[in-house]
């Protein structure tokens, strides 16, 4: 009990020593610390002011612009899609005008998925690779199209990347037993039916009821044979 009670106003001394230096630290330093704050809030002030009365406007432009891309996209119109007509822009006026915004993010996807339907590989992988999002489905598809871009131009290791990539991407049981599927048959193309049928095992395990899985057997008795 002494030894605790001597060492009491020692724990409290230290404690006001610092203390003390700390109050003397702003004493010393109250010009550079006050100008600190004023920037600080100045920073803070001028980031809500571009979000409220700049980006905000230009989000609802570019959202505006790009509604009749969106619909010239649906109608299998790509080209229109991605230039625009007379009166409005397609997704790469969407991109260059507002590339601030969440809708030119957008304009990238679907610039790219039109580029891949229109057979421009090259296009497509630029485009969606600039494609940033976290979205469950969006995520998944537009690495899976990356994967088919390179597949069509005979980027096989990169497809099989991109397809497990995209299987990962969000884990369900739509967009995963696909891109496993799409994987497996892109490790076959490159003659590594060992990988190849792991990947069709892993699909007949865990999505046996999936469109792929009904199917599955099929591509595991291929694989098997296939192997040396």
């Amino acid at each position: 009990m002494t030894k605790k009670h001597e060492q009491a106003p020692e724990s409290i001394e230290v404690v006001e020593n610092v203390l003390g230096r700390g109050e003397q630290f702003i004493e010393d330093n109250q010009k550079i610390l006050t100008t600190l704050v004023v920037i600080l809030i100045v920073i803070i002030g001028a980031y809500l002011g571009y979000k409220k009365y700049y980006l905000q406007p230009l989000e609802d432009e570019a959202q505006s612009q790009m509604f009749v891309a969106a619909q010239y996209f649906e109608r299998d119109s790509f080209n229109l899609a991605l230039r625009g007509d007379v009166n409005y822009p397609g997704f790469l006026g969407i991109i260059d005008d507002y590339s601030a915004t969440k809708a030119a993010n957008l304009s990238n996807y679907y610039a790219g998925i039109s580029y891949l339907q229109l057979g421009q590989f090259e296009n497509a992988i630029e485009y969606l690779k600039a494609f940033s999002v976290d979205d469950k489905m969006l995520k998944p598809i537009s690495l899976g199209a990356i994967g088919d871009a390179n597949m069509e131009l005979g980027n096989k290791e990169d497809a099989v990347s991109y397809y497990q990539k995209a299987a990962k991407a969000s884990v369900n049981e739509f967009t995963t037993p696909i891109y496993l599927m799409k994987a497996g048959q892109a490790l076959e193309a490159i003659g590594d039916y060992k990988s190849a049928l792991q990947v069709y095992k892993q699909i007949k395990e865990d999505y046996i009821k999936s469109a792929e899985g009904r199917v599955i057997e099929k591509y595991i008795t291929r694989a098997e044979k296939n192997i040396k």
